[in-house]
């Protein structure tokens, strides 16, 4: 937190001066009427810097611990403000610790907890929003924030699992590109001259050919490779980042062989489980899908959730516009349907979740096994032609002799 200069009036009449710490101007000054001072001068500090709420985050873990700590403090009996003061002095994040200091005094000058929470977007989001401004009016505001909590830790022991399943692979790409490079740039160069005589003689297999002028390529144009390497990776990205770009690669990303399965799980895991949260806690199904449809991070699904969600403001079923959408299992589409009809839909949609997760282990378990062995294939492949185009001249030189 930023550090504050100040000068303030005592009772006695004499002036005061200091520093003091606080996440605002505003804060400082109540620590100085705490104090008994009467501030005449805040500023801050040269070299201090004020948090931007919209630019403070905090993971998704240490929020989730925040709910379940403010939940037990509120079921011990403990005043909500009061519960906030305990949650800033014991946050380790001085982010989260930034954020709860002002969430604290906007609920102090009579704003609601949802709409201060509102203006960090990045620490408190959609969900948690809506789900505690309905917990405030509807009286249930601890069992809100257990759900919230929950759902939290779920979404991130997920997110590690899917993490650590493709650590491996990951490093394997990488280590092998390493080495790639270093058997073409340094070691392939050494065998330039006995080459070079080899082909005064009788010429060379078209494959050490081929080998000696990538590695002599890369040696001579290593800027160029570099930068023909960074403008695809920029080239990539911008694309990707834009409107249809997205588009597409979300749509591809949904179409791939192995990748498209466990990507669909993914996304409508967390669509069904947002969604079906969301119902749970009294939130109207069309705020509901607004809030949800971005939750799936992909805006193909997005796109089908924004047009059910049209079609139930209009007075129509969910799971219509989900029957025209070829990305949305037939399965889960006839069991929302089941759902809407015997006016459980929140219910259905958790379980949905669930055995998507689970849908998703499995997939993922599938897909790192295969990708292994794939990437090890490809890269003894690649390697093979290196070593092949080294050894075949020597062999046919044998050979003569």
């Amino acid at each position: 937190m930023p550090d504050f200069k100040f000068e303030a009036l005592a009772s006695t009449g004499l002036k005061e001066t200091g520093v003091l710490t606080a996440s605002t101007e505003r804060e400082a000054a109540s620590i100085l009427d705490a104090r008994g001072l009467f501030p005449i001068r805040v500023s801050l500090s040269k070299g201090s810097v004020v948090s931007n709420k919209s630019t403070v985050r905090v993971g998704k873990r240490y929020v989730a611990a925040f709910y379940s700590q403010l939940a037990d403090l509120i079921h011990s009996g403990v005043p909500l403000l009061k519960s906030l003061d305990v949650l800033t002095r014991q946050s380790t994040k001085q982010q989260l610790s930034f954020a709860i200091r002002e969430v604290r005094a906007a609920v102090a000058d009579g704003t609601t907890l949802a709409d201060a929470m509102n203006g960090f977007p990045g620490v408190f989001d959609d969900l948690a929003v809506s789900m505690i401004r309905a917990g405030q009016e509807g009286g249930f505001l601890e069992d809100v924030l257990r759900r919230i909590s929950q759902f939290y830790e779920n979404q991130e022991d997920l997110r590690s699992k899917v993490a650590g399943s493709l650590a491996y692979p990951i490093i394997l790409a990488v280590i092998g590109s390493i080495i790639l490079v270093v058997l073409i740039v340094f070691f392939v160069p050494r065998f330039e001259e006995v080459f070079e005589k080899l082909r005064q003689k009788g010429g060379l297999p078209t494959i050490t050919t081929f080998v000696l002028g990538v590695s002599r390529f890369m040696v001579s144009y290593w800027y160029i490779v570099l930068g023909m390497g960074l403008a695809t990776v920029f080239g990539f990205y911008r694309w990707k980042t834009s409107p249809t770009g997205s588009m597409m690669w979300d749509r591809i990303k949904l179409s791939l062989p192995l990748a498209g399965p466990l990507v669909r799980s993914l996304a409508l895991g967390r669509f069904t489980r947002i969604l079906g949260t969301l119902l749970a806690n009294g939130i109207p199904i069309v705020r509901s899908l607004q809030i949800s449809k971005d939750s799936s991070g992909n805006k193909v699904l997005a796109a089908a959730i924004e047009e059910a969600a049209e079609n139930v403001t209009a007075g129509e079923k969910l799971a219509g516009p989900f029957r025209k959408s070829k990305y949305i299992p037939r399965d889960i589409v006839e069991m929302i349907a089941v759902a809407e009809e015997s006016n459980n839909l929140e219910k259905v949609l958790v379980d949905i979740a669930n055995n998507l997760d689970k849908r998703t282990q499995r997939n993922l378990e599938l897909f790192v096994r295969l990708l292994e062995p794939a990437m090890l294939l490809v890269m003894a492949m690649i390697v093979g032609v290196v070593v092949a185009g080294l050894l075949l001249p020597v062999f046919r030189m044998g050979s003569t002799v």
